[in-house]
């Protein structure tokens, strides 16, 4: 299954460029934290400037993954990676997997956890 392109995405800082390097060939609009100097936000002031961003995020941080923050977003999501050692080429890795075989146009919604052995969708709105 390809991806859609054209969703909108916030990589957080715990992942490398390379996630948001893929994304972007991939056809989506991928900002970093990095980059937009956010690095360092609490979670707290962050996530008000991805939704006002109107950006769904990928995060490794699994604090994000309380789907209380998906209310009222207007469809926004959250893509966890989940690798079971935490380096570069285990988010690149995921990151490809997931282009590979999940539609990024199905993120809405949703809290997306990205694992070396599967893809699980929560969906929110249900």
């Amino acid at each position: 299954m390809s991806a859609v392109p054209g969703a909108r995405f916030k990589v957080d800082e715990d992942l490398p460029a390379e996630v948001a390097s893929l994304l972007l060939a991939a056809g989506h609009d991928a900002k970093t934290v990095l980059e937009q100097s956010m690095v360092g936000w609490h979670d707290d002031r962050l996530w008000p400037a991805i939704v006002a961003e109107g950006r769904s995020l990928v995060t490794a941080d699994a604090g994000f993954a309380d789907a209380r923050r998906l209310v009222n977003t207007q469809g926004l999501g959250i893509v966890l990676m989940r690798p079971w050692r935490e380096s570069r080429k285990a988010y690149v890795e995921l990151t490809r997997s997931l282009l590979a075989s999940f539609d990024l146009g199905r993120v809405a919604g949703c809290i997306v956890t990205v694992t070396p052995e599967s893809i699980r969708v929560h969906d929110t709105r249900k």
